[in-house]
């Protein structure tokens, strides 16, 4: 239910793009000030501690109904524990427009692209963006040769040429991929999202001394930390790269049931924050990676990634504090910390979807 009035007080606010102060007052579905008075009648949660953001956004998951029929739990499940009010998937095949409106997060999705020994094919794309509408912002591409032997370059020149033709974003998964990352960033677009760039495959961003992080800075081109727990970073990788001043433009999960419940339900967007923040990023460029910068990435500004009067009232509660992980990535590296990211109250649209 909504509240006729929602009051969260005593937190430091995240605005989106900067820390300030004040106590939030919610009205139904909206945010009506962001200086409201203690004594507001209505229902009250004390943030003493926490940081009270805008609510987070994971620009890659795979989420139930939505992607393969192998993946995913219900989106608030996945999504809710860990402040998550707005998701894309990356790679939705099963559904379409009118399920994403009985979710209660805000959603959009990238359509799949098929690529065999006959070329790209885009029969199940086309299918895809009619039965989403707008809600699909773009494609999805697995340039994986360990997945697929015959992908190659000529084939992602294809695909990026169908997509800026229609308006449309490519995300491309680089793991194990038959090209450098200079090459692909050289073959993406303005606007592009290049999502799993830590890896430690062939053709990591290491490999010509970061120039295709360079070069993606130079062509505004995104670049995506696709975490997926351990399985898609390197965790050697990350933090070399991080110490050399190499940073995400967004963090994001890749979530998927797997990752969510094989680790007791722990893995999600905040633990890909605790790890930037172990391997050297600062607080405010990890909140920016998954509120405004992430909503500038996917278009959805007007949507959400700002905690502002007349908003919708997307929040998320967190703290940073006791929370233990560790992580081993298929090198055997190790990621640990004794601290990380809490959630404690998630709110879309003025509604509670969870409280810690």
């Amino acid at each position: 239910m909504a509240f006729n009035n929602f009051l969260i007080k005593n937190g430091k606010l995240w605005t989106g793009t900067e820390f300030t102060t004040g106590n939030i007052l919610i009205q139904k579905d909206t945010i009506v000030s962001l200086d409201a008075p203690d004594d507001v009648k209505g229902y009250v949660y004390d943030a003493e501690g926490c940081i009270v953001s805008t609510g987070l956004l994971d620009i890659h998951t795979h989420i139930y109904k939505v992607s393969w029929d192998m993946y995913g739990y219900p989106a608030e499940l996945v999504s809710a524990p860990f402040g998550v009010t707005a998701a894309v998937d990356g790679g939705a095949e099963q559904s379409d427009r009118a399920y994403l409106d009985t979710m209660m997060i805000k959603t959009r999705v990238f359509a799949s692209v098929r690529i065999d020994e006959n070329g790209v094919d885009f029969t199940l794309t086309e299918k895809m963006l009619q039965a989403y509408g707008d809600r699909a912002i773009g494609v999805k591409v697995y340039f994986d040769q360990s997945g697929n032997q015959f992908v190659n370059l000529a084939h992602l020149q294809e695909i990026c040429s169908y997509a800026k033709a229609r308006g449309l974003k490519v995300m491309v998964h680089c793991n194990h991929s038959p090209s450098s990352m200079w090459d692909i960033v050289n073959t993406l677009n303005k606007g592009d999202i290049l999502t799993h760039i830590y890896h430690g495959d062939i053709n990591t961003i290491e490999a010509d001394d970061y120039a295709a992080y360079k070069l993606a800075k130079e062509k505004g081109v995104i670049l995506d930390s696709g975490n997926a727990g351990h399985v898609h970073t390197d965790f050697a990788v990350m933090p070399r790269a991080f110490a050399a001043g190499y940073f995400p433009d967004t963090i994001s999960s890749d979530i998927t049931c797997f990752s969510a419940f094989n680790r007791g339900g722990r893995y999600g967007l905040t633990m890909c924050m605790s790890m930037a923040r172990t391997a050297g990023m600062k607080e405010e460029d990890i909140l920016r990676a998954v509120t405004s910068d992430a909503a500038k990435a996917v278009g959805m500004e007007n949507e959400c990634g700002t905690l502002a009067v007349g908003r919708k009232a997307d929040i998320a509660v967190l703290s940073y504090g006791k929370e233990p992980y560790c992580l081993k990535d298929p090198a055997g590296n190790i990621l640990r910390d004794e601290n990380g990211y809490i959630c404690h109250l998630t709110v879309s649209n003025g509604q509670i979807l969870y409280r810690r």
